[in-house]
């Protein structure tokens, strides 16, 4: 019997034991994010030149971020399916497959012909492999955050819960590290390129073809993994649903909704800060953005990431401390006040456009974001599993934080790219307050949660579902 076998009997569970299974929650969202964020960066980058190509370069830019939101209509159907068999077989095994078709959709974006060489079916099938990159993070994020608040010491779940949370911005720092390096490799410059260029001819494939590597060593991880003793005890006690998401919407609606919302502002934030800026920031000058060069952008958003990752720790200490709830009331105040700052550090006529656009100011820009979004995305992964019980916690989770992505994320580049275009990057700014009002509403409305005890939470509504095992 293996170790964390005998702590799923003994109801604990060895330091090196839960080492292992940080690791396995954090480098299994590493690689997920990595593959989510390549996609992201070349939507900006390079789908709209050899996927999207119209007479009008916005209108290819606006194509390719439609396609990009694809992903976050399938978020919440992949949450809706793998947890249902999170819930009902494990989290384990669902774990595995969501990373793999995750990891397989991305390495088959990088094999796609583009359209100049099959026409309208070329966006089409970046579509499909896009809604299969959804379908796949759907299901990895819950599980990643059930594997560490499952197993972590009493007390302290949200600093357990915030490694996993550490692979959206490891995962960036790797998808757009290795854009920049390849950009370098290429001399490739975003303000001049043509469909000719080496880096848009077969460089910007790299990134896709090499994720399999890593899904490999992901696997391998996660293969070595058993049961959470939550989880396995709640099997034991025959608590298992037939139909966790039949149950989840007619006994805790409510609770899904107040999820949803907590999680609002956070989507928002993020792809305001990497998405939409980028777009934005990199754009040409003949259509009202600031005209700097691709590679110049890319590094200081990877400075101001470094924060991101930093601010998460500090998120998951503070979270356990005060509370999730009023921790994360003041952050979420903070956001709405950083939505009002926009146009400050981001007019043309202020931050200035193409050489002579203020660096330190983008820079301090992106770093507030990025400060901020460690902050509010850190103790999301404690949270939200925290508001449902053990037989339903993968699907409530999973599907509170996807929902969320359509109305945070999906719709937030287009929108964003759509209100600077034509009212102003202050309208961009008051959007984020927006959302972030919203999620301070959700949060005001919900209960404190870091002193619920995961095992034993109790829950009547939530039984009624409950599969009859006796004879």
């Amino acid at each position: 019997m293996s170790k964390i076998e005998a702590g799923n009997e003994a109801g604990e569970i060895s330091q090196g034991d839960r080492g292992r299974i940080i690791f396995a929650s954090m480098i299994g969202t590493t690689i997920e994010f990595f593959d989510f964020y390549i996609y992201a960066t070349a939507a900006v980058s390079v789908f709209p030149l050899l996927f999207f190509p119209a007479g009008d370069a916005s209108a290819a830019l606006l194509a390719s971020m439609a396609t990009f939101g694809v992903a976050f209509v399938a978020r919440p159907i992949g949450s809706v399916i793998f947890g249902h068999f999170g819930d009902r077989v494990g989290r384990k095994a669902t774990l595995v497959g969501s990373l793999l078709l995750m990891g397989t959709a991305t390495f088959l974006i990088g094999l796609l012909p583009t359209y100049h060489q099959i026409g309208i079916f070329a966006p089409t099938l970046l579509a499909i492999m896009r809604f299969c990159q959804g379908l796949g993070l759907g299901g990895e994020w819950s599980g990643a955050a059930l594997l560490a608040t499952e197993t972590a010491q009493k007390g302290r779940r949200a600093w357990a819960a915030m490694w996993p949370q550490l692979g959206a911005p490891f995962g960036f720092i790797l998808a757009n590290g290795l854009f920049l390096l390849l950009t370098i490799w290429f001399t490739y410059d975003s303000t001049s390129a043509t469909t000719s260029d080496s880096f848009l001819t077969w460089g910007w494939r790299t990134p896709f073809l090499l994720s399999i590597i890593m899904v490999g060593i992901g696997l391998y991880v996660r293969l070595k993994l058993h049961e959470t003793p939550v989880f396995a005890r709640a099997i034991e006690r025959g608590e298992k649903l037939k139909t966790p998401i039949t149950s989840l919407f007619r006994e805790h609606f409510g609770t899904l909704m107040l999820g949803m919302f907590i999680m609002v502002a956070t989507y928002g934030l993020f792809y305001l800060m990497t998405t939409w800026v980028l777009s934005y920031a990199i754009g040409s000058t003949a259509l009202g953005f600031l005209g700097i060069g691709y590679r110049d952008f890319l590094v200081l958003q990877l400075i101001s990431v470094i924060l991101f990752a930093a601010f998460i720790p500090v998120a998951g200490l503070m979270a356990d401390r005060f509370g999730r709830r009023t921790f994360l009331l003041v952050v979420t105040a903070a956001i709405i006040l950083f939505g009002f700052s926009f146009n400050f550090f981001l007019s043309p006529d202020l931050i200035g456009t193409g050489e002579q656009a203020s660096k330190g100011l983008m820079l301090l820009f992106l770093s507030i974001g990025m400060a901020l979004m460690g902050l509010t995305f850190g103790p999301m992964s404690a949270l939200l599993p925290e508001l449902f019980p053990t037989n339903m916690r993968y699907t409530g989770s999973g599907v509170s934080y996807n929902m969320a992505s359509i109305l945070g994320a999906a719709l937030t580049p287009f929108v964003a790219a759509w209100l600077a275009r034509n009212y102003g990057v202050s309208s961009v700014g008051y959007y984020l307050a927006a959302l972030g009002s919203m999620t301070f509403v959700a949060l005001w409305l919900s209960k404190e949660t870091g002193r619920r005890d995961l095992d034993t939470m109790e829950d009547r509504a939530a039984t009624a579902g409950v599969e009859i095992t006796s004879p």
